[in-house]
């Protein structure tokens, strides 16, 4: 029998590191569960991914930038995909609350 999780729930109350959680993983894709309360990229530090990425802000707010882009806001809802190997990196995350995130990657577009 499979076990029902809630991604709103079990969160630490002070996260001082950003912390990631594989929900599901085989070769293919990669299910996560990041939170993050007031982490960023460090200054000049840019994600370069070998895989696709598909976002979703669950709770909370955040603000990536995309290489060559306006930064973007998320906030509880919104989804982005990032292609391979497109640099971004997270600019800022409130501290107001933890943002929690849901993300996908997977080989493709």
């Amino acid at each position: 029998m499979n076990a029902i999780q809630n991604l709103l729930t079990s969160i630490p109350s002070l996260v001082t590191d950003e912390q990631v959680e594989t929900l599901v993983e085989n070769p293919h894709v990669r299910i996560e569960r990041i939170i993050s309360h007031g982490q960023a990229s460090p200054e000049g530090f840019w994600y370069d991914q070998p895989r696709s990425e598909w976002v979703m802000v669950l709770k909370g707010e955040a603000r990536l930038q995309l290489d060559n882009q306006q930064p973007i806001d998320l906030k509880p809802g919104d989804a982005i995909l990032i292609p391979a190997h497109a640099r971004h990196r997270v600019d800022w995350t409130t501290d107001a609350e933890p943002t929690i995130w849901l993300a996908v990657l997977f080989e493709g577009r």
